[in-house]
Parts: C-alpha cells; sequence; structure tokens
C-alpha cells in the first residue's frame, strides 16, 4: 500500500518503511525553532529541567512578533533568548529579519520533504513547499530542542482537486477565502491535506504560502503542495544542494476526495469575528472603514506588495483612513525600496514599517481601536486578535482598493471621489467605541476525577477567547488562571466562579489557533479537572496532552442529560461517565496510552 505525502515525510523521519493514519511515532526534526513569542518559556523549561542541546547547528530563534522593539515586556524576552542563545551556540533570526516561517524558506531551513516545528501556529505554512512544518507549544519545542524528535500521530489526508479556470479577478487568497466558505472551520479537522487539479502546478510560491498559511485557520494539519521545478529550484538555490522531490505514491490512500470547480470562485471577504465567515465581497461592499492592513504571513510576499503598488500608483488614501503595510520579510522589504514600491507606497500616504507579523501579534503596527472597522490581509479575525475593532479579510487588492475609496470594494470599483465620514458618523462611532470601552480578569494523578459541569455550548473556541494575546508575556502559571475566557462573551466571569475540580464540556475544535501554552496552563491554575470537547485544535490537543491537562473527546453526550451545574463523573482509563445529579450514564473516549503515560508522568518532563 503506497503512501501520502505526510506519510512518506513521517516515514523518512522516523525510521519506519511505512506508516499508516493512526500511528504514533517519534520524527526526527529538521529545524528547531522558538519566536520572541514562546521563545522565553521554552527556554524556561529547557532551564528548569536541565536539558541539553542536541543539535545547535538545527536549532534557531525567529524574533518577528514584536521587531519593532516597542514594548518593554517584549525586550526582556528577547533578551533573555538573546543571552540563552549565545551561551548554546543557537542562531538568532533577529528583530532584522522578519517572519520566522518565511525565514525557513528563504534561508533553506526548510525544502519539500523536510521537518520544523516552532511556536508558530502557521508554521503549517511550509506545506507551500511540501514540507512537514507544525506549529507547537513551548514544552514540544523544549523536548526538540533536546531530543531533536518529537512524538506525532499519523494524520488521515484527503486530497482537494482544483479543477477548471480561474477567474482573472480571483486572487490566492480569494482561493482559500473560497475554501473556507466550503470546509468552514472544522469539517477537515486533524486531517492533512494534499492539492492536485487544473490550476495547482501554476500557482507560485507566493500563491502557495497564501493558501497554506490559514491552513490552520481551516482546522487542517497541513495544506500540503506537490512541488514543481520551479518551486524545487528555488529551494535548491536556497539550500546550496541538489533535492530529491517528495510526491505522494501512486496508490496512496486518502480518507476522502473532493473534486472543485474553481472557474465558480468568486472573490471574498470574512465577516469579522470568524475567518471561516466568508461572503462574496459584494455582500460587504461598501461598508465605510477606519483602517487597513496588508502584510501578515498570509500575504506579505513581494507578488503582494506588487499589487498593492499597482493599485496606489497615482492614487490617494483616503481622507480619515488609515493604511498599514508591512512586508514579510526583509529581503521583501529591500526589493520594494529597489523597485520604488516603498516610494509608492509613501506618495499614497502609507504608513510602512520594517518586516515582522504586525497586528498579527498585537506587538507592531496593524492593531485597532473600539469600534474601528479595519480590513485587512491577516489570516484571522477572532475578537480582540487585531485590536478591539471589527477586522474584515481580504486579498491586498481588495484591501488596497478599499483604503481608497474608503470603503470594502474590488480593484475594479474604486470610485473616482472616495467617501468620507460626516461629523455625526464620527460621533456615533465614538460613543459606540466608549461603549464597548466600558463594557471590555508531582503528585499522584487521578485516573477519576469529579466536579461540577460548565457547559458551554460553542464549536470553535479559539485561544484568543481563551486567552487573549494581551497577556502573551505572563511566564508564571499561577497568574494566568484569571484571564481564561475573558475575550469569551458571556463568560468573560468565568475565572472568577470557577472552582478547582470542576469540567468544562464545550463543542467542536475547541482551542483553534494560536501555540499559546497559557491557553492550557490557565487552566491548570485554577483547577480544572478536566476539559471535555467533540474535538480540540491540533496543537491545543497536544499541548494539553504534555501539560497533563486532562482533555477527552466525546462522540455522543446525550445520555449523561447534561445540565450546568450537574457533577459529573469521569474515567479516564475506561472512558466511563456519570452524572451524578441525575443518575445517568455515559461514554468519552479515554486516554491513548500516550496520554495517560505523560499524564500520570505529570507532563512530557
Amino acid at each position: 500500500m503506497g503512501m501520502t505525502i505526510i506519510e512518506k515525510i513521517i516515514a523518512n523521519h522516523s525510521g519506519k518503511e511505512t506508516v499508516k493514519p493512526g500511528d504514533i511515532v517519534d520524527i526526527e526534526i529538521d529545524a528547531r525553532v522558538a519566536r520572541d513569542f514562546g521563545g522565553p518559556n521554552v527556554v524556561k523549561n529547557l532551564e528548569t529541567y536541565g536539558l541539553s542541546i542536541d543539535d545547535p547547528s538545527k536549532t534557531f530563534f525567529t524574533f518577528d512578533t514584536n521587531p519593532t522593539g516597542s514594548d518593554q515586556k517584549y525586550a526582556i524576552n528577547q533578551h533573555i533568548v538573546r543571552t540563552f542563545a549565545r551561551k548554546h551556540g543557537i542562531k538568532v533570526y533577529d528583530i532584522n529579519v522578519g517572519i520566522g516561517t518565511h525565514t525557513l524558506i528563504s534561508q533553506g531551513l526548510a525544502w519539500p520533504g523536510s521537518t520544523a516545528v516552532t511556536t508558530d501556529s502557521h508554521a503549517n505554512i511550509l506545506g507551500a513547499i511540501g514540507a512537514f512544518g507544525q506549529g507547537m507549544g513551548d514544552k514540544d519545542i523544549a523536548a526538540a530542542f533536546h531530543k531533536g524528535k518529537v512524538w506525532f500521530k499519523t494524520p488521515h489526508t484527503v486530497k482537494i482537486n482544483l479543477n477548471g479556470n480561474l477567474p482573472e479577478n480571483v486572487t490566492a487568497k480569494d482561493i482559500v477565502l473560497n475554501l473556507l466558505h466550503i470546509f468552514g472551520a472544522n469539517k477537515l479537522l486533524g486531517y492533512a491535506v494534499e492539492f492536485y487539479g487544473d490550476i495547482v502546478d501554476k500557482l507560485t510560491l507566493d500563491q502557495r504560502i497564501t493558501i497554506a498559511s490559514m491552513g490552520t485557520e481551516m482546522g487542517v494539519i497541513i495544506l500540503l503542495f506537490p512541488p514543481n521545478d520551479e518551486i524545487m529550484a528555488y529551494c535548491e538555490s536556497r539550500t546550496g544542494r541538489k533535492l530529491e522531490k517528495i510526491a505522494a505514491d501512486k496508490d496512496a490512500v486518502y480518507k476522502d476526495t473532493f473534486d472543485i470547480d474553481v472557474s465558480k470562485f468568486v472573490p471574498m471577504v470574512s465577516r469579522p469575528g470568524k475567518p471561516h465567515d466568508t461572503v462574496d465581497i459584494h455582500e460587504t461592499q461598501k461598508v465605510k472603514i477606519d483602517s487597513a492592513f496588508i502584510g501578515s504571513c498570509t500575504n506579505g510576499r513581494i507578488e503582494d506588495m506588487r499589487k498593492t503598488a499597482e493599485i496606489l500608483k497615482g492614487r490617494k488614501v483616503a481622507p480619515g483612513v488609515v493604511l498599514k503595510i508591512v512586508p514579510s520579510t526583509d529581503e521583501v522589504w529591500q526589493q520594494c525600496l529597489d523597485e520604488g514600491i516603498l516610494k509608492i507606497f509613501k506618495d499614497a500616504g502609507a504608513l510602512v514599517s520594517n518586516a515582522g507579523c504586525a497586528g498579527c501579534a498585537a506587538g507592531q503596527v496593524g492593531q485597532n481601536g473600539p469600534g474601528e472597522i479595519t480590513i485587512s490581509t491577516g489570516n484571522r479575525n477572532f475578537p480582540g486578535k487585531q485590536g478591539k475593532g471589527s477586522v474584515y479579510l481580504a486579498s491586498p487588492a481588495t484591501v488596497a482598493a478599499s483604503a481608497v475609496a474608503g470603503y470594502i470594494t474590488t480593484e475594479f470599483e474604486i470610485p473616482d471621489e472616495p467617501v468620507t465620514f460626516s461629523y455625526e458618523e464620527q460621533q456615533e462611532k465614538l460613543a459606540k467605541a466608549q461603549q464597548e470601552h466600558e463594557l471590555n480578569k508531582k503528585e499522584e494523578k487521578p485516573v477519576v476525577v469529579e466536579g461540577k459541569v460548565w457547559l458551554i455550548p460553542m464549536d470553535d473556541i479559539d485561544t484568543d477567547m481563551i486567552f487573549h494575546n494581551r497577556y502573551l508575556q505572563i511566564t508564571d502559571i499561577d497568574k494566568m488562571g484569571q484571564y481564561i475566557f475573558d475575550n469569551l462573551k458571556g463568560y468573560e466571569d468565568f475565572a472568577e466562579k470557577v472552582q478547582p475540580g470542576d469540567i468544562v464540556v464545550t463543542g467542536k475544535n475547541f482551542g483553534a489557533g494560536s501555540s499559546r501554552q497559557q491557553a492550557v496552563d490557565g487552566f491548570k491554575a485554577l483547577g480544572v479537572s478536566a476539559i471535555l470537547a467533540e474535538s480540540f485544535g491540533a496543537i491545543y490537543e497536544r499541548n494539553a496532552i504534555n501539560a497533563a491537562m486532562p482533555i477527552l473527546t466525546y462522540d455522543n453526550l446525550s445520555d449523561l442529560e447534561l445540565e450546568n451545574g450537574d457533577v459529573l463523573r469521569i474515567n479516564f482509563e475506561t472512558g466511563e461517565a456519570e452524572n451524578i445529579t441525575k443518575g445517568k450514564k455515559g461514554k468519552v473516549n479515554p486516554f491513548s496510552e500516550v496520554q495517560m503515560e505523560i499524564y500520570k508522568n505529570g507532563g512530557l518532563f
């Protein structure tokens, strides 16, 4: 039986001739990376447990979340990492380089068929070149630094065939927004995806990166593109050596196959709050905006900059609108300088910053305020992710056109005169913003736990809702609990009311989004005894298991007739569950052997 691309990569890096979905193996990691976000916690784990570095030549730090050094706490954390790196001979790609996942590609640290892990939840962007990339929490990354390997469960693979001719006005960002419209945030949860079809071989590296970078928002392990000759030539030039092309076997087995007609794709926009809430741009057209952002790991490439310049040339940003542009890497920034693109940006009235993650990381330009409406090329618009305002997601062409028009529009429908805000509209927005501002705190491990139920009937609760990015500088676990769910509407007072031993019961895809370990450790700080969900975000699941935080999945809880406040008893080993309050019994999925081993050990270390 043949193997898919992800199965081949895992087999090649685990000493196995073959692997199949469900196999748990230790994978050798070619690039072990931590960012300025997460890096200090990685260092803390290494020093606390006295762990050595397996191979400094394969170990790296990337500073991309706050390359401006504008935040004192980030500056401290960066210095902690720099000091550790000097001591152990680890290379730091510092604040002048750009986004770490892009750096792995451009510096030849990742190549088709290779493996990489980092504290960036969008490490699966490496699927753009046919490589295995995974975002992981600080414990996983510390283990990778120390052992050179991490354990990983081989996922099922699905095949998506992109057939037909792509309309001229549909960009790579529109492709992935259309896919989000089709599959949502959890229909492909936990799968690896391979792309084939009429348009795939024609996609450039920049276009592949844009699509692959939103795999996390789709809930997949990775979106993989079989590398074509152009990608192979690029990667060989960056690594300085001849590379072997990775491809699925002809008799590879796929969990499912989807045939998608791209000729029906249209320019799309994600409405505020959920990246997968995508609609035809004409459903949001002429929504007035206050600001616009072009950049992030999704759309900060040179092709994105050139398209933006094409639209802005000879035009001005609309009065009252702020346009912020951040290239993904310093190499792209330098290209913009050499090609005269930066001058076009400045002449149009845009603010241009040095390369980095920008608004997505809450540490650089791109954030917005209460009541502010932003259109962004980022990959996430979870509440609070890019500030306290509302964020629409779109392509660079749409964002640039909207910045000129003053409202959401396409590049083909830019008005001769931009719209402006009246005094009354401004006062109304200020009042709304003010209102929003006012509304906006080792021991023996038990195999059986019992606690009061917190029933939270929601799907896709992301890590910004669980532990907001404004608290990411916190490294003391005891201080994390107070912020759990303070960005989840209706549960802002959870941390004040929850009691040690309580059990959280929720829906699908819990913990989607970022790789932040705090979204797990905060529950431990509060003494929550278990979290039950129909499914978990892939990175969150690993973080919780490695931290010995009991998480369990279920297929159906109807037999338990659970309500808020009921007392629930769960057996981690057998999956037996009982609603003590009502005398009802049911089943959940028990711990796997690996999860039980890590749990009883008190954590991965």
